[in-house]
């Protein structure tokens, strides 16, 4: 059996994963040891619903599970709740965002690397049928030369859990996805509740569009011979997000590089910073920080 708990479950992704779980019996060789949120209600709640403990702690399970899910829905609190568990070498499921900022991103992934902790998570939106199939379109340039995209996804600009990067890694990551993790830089304009961005690759640009509270999801490639685009939603998705962590408790390695994995957080500030700049901003990279 495969023990984990669940920290941070005021976010939907802990329903969604204890009813694979508990309720669906998808996973029978996984046993929940228990649920932490810094709202204790939220975690009680859960108690209630699925008869899992309500921890006091977010370390309250260190040493004591084979996996770690984290999805607090503030990103700041990300790494503080992996830390406790980063030493035991197990695997974890870090939901959007990854975490907020770049240099906590730096000492994130040298943490990991250190204890050679396999990790997964971000958007769940990667794994839209749609968004796969335009990764292998731009990736084995199936109608030519790639000209740019066209990204659309909705954002929440006001909130208390971030503000622009509470949603915004799904976009992003969308993008890192079809097109490549390392862009160049960002060009970021607001109008009204709209943000967007013009991202410059080495070889085309691709432009996102955050919608505030519009839950529209769209992308688009320009191809030398075609133009392709999709409007996407969320249907299996979830169950390819909890896959994938289950994959790794069972052994597999993980799919990205540490840098490819906190790749968004740094495109995120670099578009912060050109909101605030109102110029072109750098995309940096870990050994920039």
């Amino acid at each position: 059996m495969y023990r984990i708990a669940i920290l941070g479950c005021e976010n939907s992704h802990a329903n969604v994963f204890l009813n694979y779980i508990i309720k669906d019996g998808l996973y029978p060789d996984i046993t929940v040891e228990g649920v932490y949120s810094d709202d204790y209600a939220a975690a009680q709640k859960l108690h209630d619903e699925y008869g899992v403990y309500a921890a006091k702690s977010y370390d309250e399970f260190a040493g004591k599970t084979d996996g770690i899910i984290i999805t607090a829905r503030h990103g700041d609190n990300h790494y503080k709740y992996a830390k406790p568990y980063i030493e035991y070498g197990i695997p974890l499921f870090i939901d959007k965002p990854v975490t907020i900022s770049e240099n906590e991103a730096k000492s994130f992934m040298e943490a990991l690397e250190k204890h050679n902790v396999r990790v997964c998570g971000g958007s769940v939106c990667v794994f839209a049928k749609e968004i796969q199939k335009l990764k292998k379109i731009v990736q084995q340039k199936e109608y030519g030369i790639i000209y740019g995209g066209f990204l659309r996804a909705p954002v929440d600009l006001n909130n208390a859990y971030g503000n622009f990067y509470f949603y915004s890694q799904h976009l992003v990551q969308v993008m890192t996805e079809i097109f490549g993790n390392f862009p160049n830089s960002v060009k970021a304009y607001i109008n009204h509740q709209t943000i967007t961005c013009v991202v410059r690759y080495d070889d085309f640009d691709v432009s996102l569009e955050f919608n505030d509270k519009n839950y529209l999801y769209y992308a688009n490639v320009s191809c030398e011979q075609k133009v392709l685009g999709f409007e996407y939603g969320l249907d299996g998705c979830f169950e390819h997000e909890f896959g994938s962590f289950y994959q790794l408790l069972t052994g597999k390695e993980q799919t990205k590089t540490y840098e490819e994995f906190f790749a968004p957080v740094f495109i995120m500030n670099a578009i912060d910073r050109s909101l605030q700049s109102n110029h072109e901003e750098p995309v940096r990279r870990m050994q920039d920080v």
